[in-house]
């Protein structure tokens, strides 16, 4: 594997290996909003996002096998949600058995630039996992192509 340092965004420490997950740390509805306004009209942190009380997102993981590692690659995308799902998941965010809520229906609020067609407004399920785990996206089974990418696990080499 290649030698390569970074940073970590999240810790700050310096890390060794190629960075294994990638993605937008703002859906693209917010990053859409003029600077100046983006403090009046939305509210964000780390998790979600409502932009003019009306629009909501979820921050979760698209994750990829690594064909022949034992590694997963993961999207970092954020889900567009509708109000009740929104209310809903609120309401047991910090529920130690969250992870037994049901999925939700969502819509990829991120563009992710690798592939064509674009990724923005695909539709996935949202499932929630235990509290400080992100919720994982299952995309709708399509054949675009990071569809196809999640869903096509190849064995490892032997």
């Amino acid at each position: 594997m290649l030698n390569y340092t970074w940073t970590c965004r999240c810790c700050g420490q310096p890390q060794e290996g190629l960075p294994l997950a990638w993605g937008s740390p703002t859906p693209g509805p917010y990053d859409a909003l003029p600077d100046g306004e983006r403090e009046s009209r939305a509210v964000i942190n780390a998790d979600c996002c409502i932009i003019d009380d009306r629009e909501f997102y979820i921050r979760g993981l698209i994750v990829l096998p690594i064909i022949g590692r034992p590694e997963d690659f993961q999207w970092i995308v954020w889900c567009s949600v509708s109000e009740d799902d929104y209310q809903r998941l609120g309401e047991s965010w910090d529920d130690p058995d969250r992870a037994r809520t049901a999925p939700v229906v969502t819509w990829l609020a991120s563009a992710l630039s690798s592939y064509e067609p674009g990724t923005l407004g695909l539709k996935a399920m949202l499932h929630v996992r235990d509290p400080g785990l992100a919720p994982l996206v299952e995309l709708e089974p399509t054949d675009h192509p990071l569809a196809v990418e999640q869903r096509e696990v190849s064995p490892s080499p032997t």
